[in-house]
């Protein structure tokens, strides 16, 4: 499912049942355009909090974290632009039968009105802002659990045609509470069980403001494939936070598992400082869909930067095979690399991979011509392109891809960022 399908389908829903509510004759008036968006706005807020409970099966369904994640954000974004139309009129017609589920004084329920408005653009504003340091984003975004219930506590106490046992009213209840339970659930049991294992840090390798970092398992190791990620929490003061890293390793006999990072943030750049062997960590895993297919006749990997982790996980799978049908392109700045590219060059030689560094982005020759000379050889049912990198680079390979007659939606992304 696509962030988009899933807010149509909200709001659809939302809308029809709004218009069950109310005389018909009402229907085409800004009180029921008022109401219907009150309505959709409270499912989207609820989904937002469902999702990010990261329970498996919404993962399931819109195909990885990376792309629930997405979802999360714009059914935030427009659950604020719906709240804002329902603020602007007033939900109420004189032919309309209404009653507070829940009566409040007068002074509280306008209290509550525009608390529950404030409270839905504190969350909106606080996860898009990307200049909030992680480590007060993380704890300002958990409020945001705390702050639905002002908005179910809007619903309730406003005069409104929506009893609790009608349709529209079951449908909210029915989202609010899963909410509420997702929201309860990731601030205090995801941390207890949640798919994770214990490690201990064994190998910290640094350069060019990077680090990959080896752990070796205590307990409960993650179980994952080659291509999934993880959320690494360091047991160290300072560095408790959970972040989400791609894993560089496949799944091997003594459990190991290791990460490649670069200093992309404030938490990034003081973890590849402070990390050292012997400290220990949490690894929550797996999550993502971002594996390979190599029931394909052709196979283009395209990595940019920190990006390339997903496909050193995939060259050290040492289950995997037929990687004499696989091109990798590696993306870097000249000074930055990490790993070298001489130490890919080498990984992708002992797999029998052709390999193509690229230093001058994608515009350049050495991309353009040996893409194109891919993209004509084979059959376009046939090719699979996998990209895992900056925004950029991946608009820049789907106009590639398009100037050769490859359909945008066949390339396989991994998103690059959850912020």
């Amino acid at each position: 499912m696509k962030s988009w399908q899933a807010i149509i389908g909200i709001v659809a829903i939302s809308l029809g049942l709004a218009l069950l509510e109310v005389p018909p004759i009402t229907w085409w008036t800004p009180a029921t355009l008022s109401l219907a968006c009150g309505i959709s706005a409270l499912a989207l807020m609820a989904t937002a909090a469902i999702l990010a409970a990261r329970w498996p099966m919404m993962e399931g369904l819109f195909g990885g974290l990376d792309r629930v994640y997405e979802a999360h954000k714009w059914l935030g974004v427009f659950a604020l632009a719906l709240a804002s139309v329902h603020l602007l009129f007033k939900a109420g017609d004189p032919l309309w039968q209404a009653e507070a589920i829940l009566a409040l004084p007068s002074a509280g329920t306008r209290f509550v009105r525009q608390a529950s408005f404030v409270a839905l653009m504190a969350i909106v504003i606080l996860a898009l802002n990307r200049n909030i340091p992680y480590s007060v984003w993380r704890w300002w975004h958990r409020l945001s659990g705390p702050l639905f219930l002002v908005v179910v506590a809007h619903w309730l106490s406003i005069k409104s045609p929506i009893e609790l046992g009608s349709a529209a009213g079951l449908w909210l209840a029915g989202l609010s509470a899963l909410a509420v339970l997702a929201a309860a659930y990731k601030l205090l049991l995801y941390p207890l069980v949640a798919r994770h294992g214990h490690y201990r840090v064994v190998k910290v390798s640094r350069g060019s403001g990077a680090a990959e970092i080896e752990l070796e398992p205590i307990s409960h190791r993650a179980r994952f494939h080659a291509g999934h990620f993880g959320f690494l929490r360091m047991k160290a003061d300072g560095l408790r936070e959970p972040h989400p890293f791609t894993i560089a390793s496949a799944p091997s006999a003594d459990g190991r598992i290791s990460f490649v990072i670069r200093a992309l943030g404030d938490y990034t750049t003081k973890l590849i400082a402070e990390v050292e062997p012997g400290m220990h960590a949490d690894v929550y895993a797996p999550y993502g869909r971002f594996e390979r297919k190599p029931e394909c006749e052709r196979e283009i990997w395209i990595g940019g930067g920190v990006g390339i982790s997903p496909f050193i996980a995939w060259m050290r799978d040492g289950e995997a095979d037929r990687f004499e049908q696989v091109t990798l392109f590696y993306f870097f700045t000249p000074g930055r690399a990490f790993p070298d590219v001489s130490v890919l060059e080498a990984m992708a030689r002992d797999r029998g991979i052709e390999f193509v560094p690229v230093s001058a982005g994608p515009s350049s020759e050495a991309f353009t011509q040996r893409f194109g000379q891919i993209a004509q050889s084979v059959d376009a049912s046939q090719l699979d392109i996998a990209v895992c990198g900056p925004r950029g680079l991946l608009d820049a390979v789907r106009r590639a891809a398009s100037g050769h007659g490859l359909r945008s939606g066949a390339i396989r992304h991994e998103l690059f960022a959850f912020r």
